[in-house]
């Protein structure tokens, strides 16, 4: 029997791995186990075929285990299984970094790699207080992060994170404030972008006015906020944010973890919004989720000053064992010409109004408070059942997975961010299910 085609192997202690993100207890009683994918489906280790609604973890961006990537990946780790990155490199690092910066917005000529999005935004934070020192800036040590923003779990992230589960049970690090999240509960039902709250950005000001521009190095958000719920960005507010930045001398951070890619109908939210910030963090579909990998995007203006203005030799020390594997380099590129072989992120824009059709058409379902949109994801806010928020949640995503659909859920909220390749069929077999789902709970 090949390999491909052997059967699972299945564990008979669940105990050793600690997951993740995870009820741990609720899971190995009752666990949830997938053996393969394939494009748009998984099938568990029972043989079931699950309608992937979440692209795994907002990641596979053009399908499970595609063929061009699982060759690019096979064939690299047969010539070069890996490769330093300190003081050594190898050619196709420099290449894949040409092409990434090809895909972002204009004058963002640098790439620096690291393993995930939570990496890609320490790294991000470090240059933004590097380059603030090196242009003789150095008391602009302040970072400023939103409300219910996620950047990852390292300490930086967690720190300008606004999701007070991730923060409580750690130290911070000091010197940083929040802006006021964008989420409005009498905008409703809102496709697209929200037309009022671009004056929420003006929230900075008065942080500005508290602490002193001269203190602050940068302000971080997601675009799009996904883990949070889906946050879409009223109108304008993210030009706004940006004109306050530049007033004030700070820099601005765009995390697109989860918005690169295709995910809003360009290569990025950048790109979407028609809003250029100083750094982006990249990660997820920068290797279809093939393997792990993160970058940021940097500017000439930061790379230069960073770069030209420190002594002979190192001239930021930070950077990780991984950067810029091999294999994870081979996945990626591989990834980028299949983005653009078949049009993916063409496709989004050509399907969103589809999706936001659809999506809507849950407006009336049972429990359903709030439906949000933009490009090809939504999340759906549910009621919550009183004394016990996040159960009904809960429940519709184990109904989800035994009627044959994969979803997130985050607290009460449902979060769809399919693979790019949904078919409109799919779309509606997708849908269907969570309001049946839906129409089930109590």
């Amino acid at each position: 029997m090949a390999l491909d085609d052997a059967a699972p192997v299945l564990p008979n202690d669940l105990s050793a791995f600690w997951m993740p993100f995870t009820d741990n207890r609720g899971f190995k009683a009752g666990p949830r186990l997938l053996a393969s994918a394939k494009d748009m489906h998984y099938t568990t280790v029972d043989g079931r075929k699950l309608l992937d609604g979440t692209a795994g973890l907002w990641c596979v961006n053009a399908g499970h285990c595609r063929e061009p990537i699982v060759e690019a990946i096979r064939r690299e780790a047969g010539v070069l299984d890996y490769a330093p990155s300190f003081q050594l490199s190898h050619p196709r690092a420099f290449d894949f970094a040409q092409r990434l910066t090809a895909i972002l917005p204009a004058g963002f000529d640098h790439v620096f790699f690291g393993n995930s999005g939570s990496e890609a935004v320490d790294s991000a934070l470090k240059i933004a207080l590097a380059y603030q020192r090196a242009i003789g800036q150095g008391a602009r040590t302040r970072l400023i992060g939103r409300e219910k923003g996620y950047h990852g779990v390292g300490f930086g992230g967690i720190s300008v994170g606004g999701l007070p589960n991730n923060r409580r049970a750690f130290a911070l690090l000091p010197g940083v404030d929040h802006i006021r999240h964008t989420l409005d509960p009498e905008q409703t039902f809102v496709r697209g972008q929200p037309e009022r709250g671009a004056e929420l950005a003006e929230d900075l000001e008065r942080l500005v006015a508290l602490h002193g521009a001269d203190t602050i190095a940068a302000v971080i958000v997601e675009p799009l906020a996904g883990s949070a719920g889906v946050l879409v960005p009223p109108k304008g507010y993210l030009e706004r944010l940006r004109a306050i930045c530049d007033a004030h001398g700070i820099l601005l951070i765009f995390d697109e973890v989860i918005t690169g890619f295709g995910r809003l109908g360009a290569a990025t939210a950048a790109e979407r919004f028609g809003v250029t910030p100083d750094l982006i963090t990249l990660a997820k579909g920068l290797t279809n989720a093939s393997v792990p990998m993160g970058a940021v995007g940097v500017t000439a203006e930061i790379y230069r000053a960073v770069v030209d203005q420190a002594p002979a030799g190192i001239e930021l020390f930070h950077g990780y064992t991984y950067s810029a594997h091999p294999l994870a380099v081979a996945a990626g590129a591989a990834a980028l010409s299949l983005y653009a072989e078949e049009g993916l992120f063409q496709r989004v824009a050509a399907l969103e109004a589809r999706w936001a059709d659809a999506v809507h058409s849950l407006d009336r379902a049972p429990h359903v408070k709030d439906v949000r949109n933009l490009g090809l994801v939504a999340g759906i806010e549910l009621e919550p059942r009183e004394g016990a928020p996040g159960k009904r949640g809960a429940e519709v995503f184990q109904r989800l997975f035994e009627a044959g659909a994969l979803i997130r859920v985050t607290g009460d909220t449902i979060a769809l961010s399919p693979p790019l390749i949904i078919t409109e069929a799919q779309i509606d077999e997708l849908v269907g299910r969570i309001g049946e789902a839906l129409a089930r709970v109590a």
